[in-house]
């Protein structure tokens, strides 16, 4: 098998150890045929038992500390397993989905033996480029949102699998309504460019109108006009709550600057954004899933198992808050949340 020279990590390898928590995001139908990806997975199973080396495409929509933990632990994982006998051709696409479809058709052309797709964007790219070489997503929130299946069932078949950083909307809502009892409006604030972080949005909207809580959604187009929207969500909203989105992920600064001095708590889909901007979070290791991820991709690449035949994983979530913003808020914690560290 080829042998390709891993692209350095930059500056994202600095960072990829960071525990953090974060986002999510959406796409189109996946369709391929189960034979090419049972050949896929024979010849790399073949490779394996001769010591050949493994290049593994990884597209990362952007860096910031969820989708970077989330690649350490993919790499972690497939590097315990085959060493030196796996390479890495890791690149970020700075934010850009265009870019994410650049990197993707780079990949098909060189001909790697699988492509890991971090964040929705990611994803979608890859299942465009390609219906041969198996693809595993990873921080993707629901696949039948990312990719416009109507039949999802938990396993996507084709040549794409992955796993998910879905944690239970409806726990989400609760999480709200347990922290800030006395609340009658929540605004939702997301990214409208983030099919999954619409998905989210409109969860937690039902579970929250449900419990008697208007729930208003303030979507804004990208990092330009975030901080209006988030002005206008904290000017008319007792509390805000913000998805897996990345987004705002990379950007929290700008939400706490705004919603921190104005003493409007806001509850946050991982940790990464609870960190950065929120005061408590129903949260996944990112680290985690992304090490799930590898485990797969090491089946796939062993031959062990078909990505056609792979359901989507999920991870155990973990009640977190942040206790500097708390602090800052005079809030009282309920008991079972631990603080987050750092």
């Amino acid at each position: 098998m080829r042998k390709i020279t891993r692209r350095s990590f930059l500056a994202a390898a600095a960072v990829c150890g960071a525990a953090a928590a974060l986002t999510a995001c959406g796409g189109s139908s996946a369709s391929s045929t189960a034979a090419s990806s049972v050949a896929s997975s024979a010849a790399s199973g073949s490779a394996a038992a001769s010591g050949d080396t493994y290049t593994i495409g990884i597209c990362q929509l952007v860096q910031h500390a969820a989708l970077d933990a989330a690649t350490q632990g993919f790499e972690d994982a497939l590097t315990a397993e085959f060493g030196d006998n796996v390479k890495f051709d890791f690149q970020n696409a700075q934010g850009d989905s265009a870019t994410c479809a650049t990197i993707a058709n780079g990949f098909v052309s060189s001909g790697v033996d699988l492509i890991m797709a971090n964040a929705t964007p990611a994803l979608q790219a890859a299942q465009s480029a390609t219906n041969e070489i198996p693809v595993l997503g990873t921080s993707v929130t629901e696949y039948g949102v990312a990719l416009g299946l109507t039949d999802f069932s938990g396993t996507v078949g084709g040549n794409i699998s992955g796993t998910s950083d879905l944690a239970p909307l409806d726990q989400q809502a609760d999480m709200i309504v347990e922290w800030m009892p006395d609340a009658k409006k929540v605004g939702l604030l997301y990214c409208s460019a983030e099919a999954n972080s619409q998905y989210q949005v409109d969860e937690v909207q039902k579970y929250l109108e449900a419990k008697g809580v208007t729930a208003t959604q303030y979507a804004f187009s990208d990092s330009n006009d975030l901080s209006s929207v988030c002005q206008k969500a904290a000017d008319e909203n007792d509390a805000l709550y913000v998805p897996t989105d990345n987004t705002v992920a990379a950007n929290t600064g700008i939400v706490d600057g705004i919603c921190r001095p104005a003493k409007k708590p806001v509850f946050a889909g991982e940790e990464g954004i609870c960190a950065g901007c929120g005061v408590a979070t129903l949260s996944i290791s990112y680290y985690d899933l992304g090490y799930t991820t590898g485990e797969m991709a090491v089946k796939i690449l062993k031959g062990e198992s078909n990505v056609s035949d792979m359901p989507i994983e999920y991870t155990d979530v973990t009640k977190k808050y942040n206790k500097t913003i708390c602090d800052d808020l005079g809030l009282t914690v309920p008991e079972g949340y631990e603080a987050i560290e750092g």
